[in-house]
């Protein structure tokens, strides 16, 4: 079920309205507990003797016109906006012969006092609390002085209400404020994870291209007097990774301006679909030319994988790769690829040198580990016993995993 449509367009009504709202209907429990109402033998309250005269209403008519003074300013100058409230309630009291101001005049003092507490800093709240209550201990104390009487249990009451909605309202700034908290450090945390993940991607790219670029390049320097064929076929493999490189650089960057409306339109055309399993044929070919044979054993039917298992599963095998041709010593590896029902297993296993890889600086492993974790996988990264290295993933793959999501 869908929210309801109005709650938008009541946060979107200016507070001073709420205010007014509630001089308003203030001023209509006044008059409403001074008329006997159906059911009622007599009013709840006998209307003072001015409250009815010219001089009397000329007193209410004036107090609204401070309240909607008030309204108009609050959300400019909220501490004044609230002093012209107040004035108004202490004003519109003179009429009514009470020795209080009553709760019904103190509504919008209320309101505003909850708007200015929710919306406005610690200290500016506190003054407009202490405006509140000394307006009330300000009625009490002429009335006093002047020998009137004082309804001193009644304006508690009052004043009880004032800090109720100052508590109401800092409890409401306290909850916006550690939103906007959780907010920016959510927005930080997916800055950092961005960078990770264009880190990793960056460093899959480049270390695979430069290693297969300088296995192919020391073997056409080795041959390039006796084998001229060999050398030149040698260069072009190079130039071709190099190629490669540069276009998934290129792609990259291009996915970085994507929040830049004014590329938009230019990388659209440039940008090329991300890599994926698919490519796995394309990785052992340019591997096998620069002279470590990939075996590849595919196990189990293909079908489409989420984007993220798609080119994390690819980044893993491209990156163990690089590291048989870099680390290994030895002329070639085996890749398995297993599509299970519940998940993608993954196995680079080569009978070279493993033991030496693990004590290499870097962050190859590191990032598979990352990707896999990310993907709630199993992730491992040991020498065999019988020599050499393996790496191992298992990458859960939903069950809802189809066609259209990979679209």
């Amino acid at each position: 079920m869908s929210d309801s449509p109005s709650l938008p367009r009541l946060k979107r009504v200016p507070p001073g309205w709420w205010v007014g709202m509630g001089w308003y209907a203030g001023m209509l429990l006044t008059f409403l507990v001074r008329v006997r109402l159906p059911g009622e033998y007599e009013p709840s309250v006998r209307p003072g003797v001015l409250l009815y005269r010219w001089d009397g209403l000329l007193t209410q008519l004036l107090a609204t016109a401070l309240a909607a003074a008030g309204c108009f300013l609050l959300e400019r100058r909220p501490l004044r906006a609230l002093a012209l409230v107040l004035g108004a309630a202490a004003l519109a009291t003179f009429s009514l012969s009470v020795g209080e101001i009553p709760l019904a005049q103190f509504l919008a003092v209320d309101v505003a006092l909850y708007f200015i507490a929710a919306t406005r800093s610690r200290r500016t709240a506190l003054v407009a609390l202490l405006m509140a209550l000394g307006t009330l201990t300000g009625f009490l104390a002429v009335r006093l002085l002047a020998g009137w009487h004082v309804g001193t249990s009644a304006e508690l009451v009052v004043a009880l209400t004032a800090v109720v909605a100052w508590l109401v309202g800092g409890s409401a700034y306290e909850t916006r404020r550690h939103g906007e908290t959780l907010a920016a450090r959510a927005a930080e945390r997916a800055v950092v994870e961005e960078r990770l993940r264009i880190a990793r991607e960056m460093h899959d790219m480049v270390a695979h291209s430069v290693g297969i670029i300088a296995l192919q390049a020391g073997a056409a320097a080795r041959v390039v007097h006796t084998q001229p064929e060999a050398a030149r076929e040698a260069m072009s493999a190079v130039e071709t990774a190099g190629r490669e490189t540069l276009s998934g650089l290129r792609r990259m960057l291009g996915a970085l301006r994507q929040a830049d409306p004014g590329h938009e339109g230019r990388e659209a055309s440039e940008r090329q679909p991300a890599e994926g399993l698919a490519d796995v044929e394309r990785l052992a070919r340019s591997t096998t030319a620069a002279g470590v044979r990939v075996d590849v054993d595919l196990r189990g039917e293909p079908r489409p994988l989420p984007p993220d298992i798609d080119l994390s599963a690819f980044r893993i095998i491209q990156e163990s790769v690089t590291n048989v041709v870099r680390h290994a010593a030895t002329g070639s590896c085996r890749v398995s690829i297993v599509y299970g029902s519940e998940a993608l297993a993954i196995e680079v296993a080569d009978r070279g040198r493993g033991a030496g890889l693990s004590t290499e600086p870097g962050f190859g492993l590191v990032g598979m580990r990352e990707r896999v974790a990310l993907l709630q996988g199993d992730f491992t990264a040991a020498p065999h016993p019988e020599g050499g290295f393996r790496v191992t993933a298992r990458l859960p793959v939903p069950a809802t995993a189809s066609t259209g999501d990979v679209a």
